[in-house]
């Protein structure tokens, strides 16, 4: 069965003293683009982390974040004095300078240590990273099987929708094709009568074969039979991939059916001189958008 591209997983575990916790959410996308947030000390995963989500998902907007809390006794960060200092003193030729003009000014210790290199936590950065590989790995995976989960159970409330309107469709086009032999016949009586009428009041005769030869002319116009035949067929691959997909990717496919749908439907429209032929057609382009926008949800 077909899955959806709008999914969420979470999944989260302590490791080593290190609460790790992981979300992916995702969105409509005819293609994948991927969004990956990770804590600072980690983010030279990032690459390895998009590869990872692109095994398992074939389109969407995905968007994974990453967070980590250590609660080790030596995860707590210490002041570098060498940096502050310097940062200080930076400050304070600043300062030197600016207090003449705005005396007010003074320095707040406790925002400088949010400054760049003033809190080291002591740890080697490939140390950290080696460490969180292998976690982290593992809780996409998990929090992945969460979204596709989400995904199939969305994609079989879709495909019961789509599988509803192709039959509205399939409906349709078996009164379409019941019709359009009917609108032949009838267009071959109304153009005898018009002539009998004219020809009597004009005491003169037809041959029957330039009467054929009309009649055979509007019919070759009129023909839909090659449309129809097309249409069902679509309906039913349209179908079989639905029921068939197995979990692989079937959006891009579906969304070409569908867009050959719609042109078939609108040569039988073009074509069609009758207006039953006409209102059941326009039920089957509202039953093919319907379809297309569901489609644009399919992955």
């Amino acid at each position: 069965m077909i899955r959806s591209m709008t999914g969420f997983g979470d999944a989260s575990e302590q490791v080593d003293g290190v609460h790790y916790a992981v979300e992916v959410r995702s969105l409509n996308n005819r293609y994948f683009k991927a969004t990956v947030r990770l804590p600072e000390h980690i983010g030279g995963l990032e690459s390895e982390v998009e590869a990872l989500l692109r095994k398992r998902l074939a389109r969407g907007s995905v968007a994974m974040t990453v967070r980590m809390h250590d609660a080790t006794p030596d995860s707590a960060p210490r002041i570098n004095s060498e940096v502050l200092q310097d940062y200080l003193s930076h400050l304070e030729t600043l300062h030197g300078r600016l207090a003449s003009e705005a005396p007010n000014i003074h320095i707040d210790l406790t925002s400088l240590l949010a400054l760049p290199g003033v809190l080291d936590t002591g740890q080697d950065e490939q140390e950290m990273i080696d460490r969180a590989r292998p976690v982290v790995a593992k809780l996409i995976q998990r929090a992945c099987d969460k979204l596709m989960a989400m995904r199939s159970t969305e994609g079989q409330m879709l495909a019961e929708d789509m599988l509803k309107q192709r039959r509205a469709i399939s409906a349709l086009l078996e009164v379409i094709g019941q019709r359009a032999p009917e609108v032949i016949e009838e267009y071959h009586q109304r153009l005898r009568t018009r002539i009998d009428d004219l020809m009597a009041r004009a005491q003169l005769q037809l041959e029957e074969k330039d009467l054929v030869r009309e009649v055979a002319m509007f019919a070759e116009k009129a023909d839909i039979s090659e449309e129809v035949t097309r249409m069902a067929a679509h309906m039913e691959q349209f179908e079989q991939i639905i029921r068939d997909a197995d979990g692989e990717p079937a959006g891009r496919t579906l969304d070409f059916l569908a867009q050959e749908l719609l042109r078939e439907a609108n040569t039988i429209a073009s074509k069609s001189n009758d207006a039953r032929i006409s209102k059941a057609i326009v039920e089957v382009k509202g039953s093919i958008d319907r379809i297309k926008e569901q489609v644009q949800n399919v992955e």
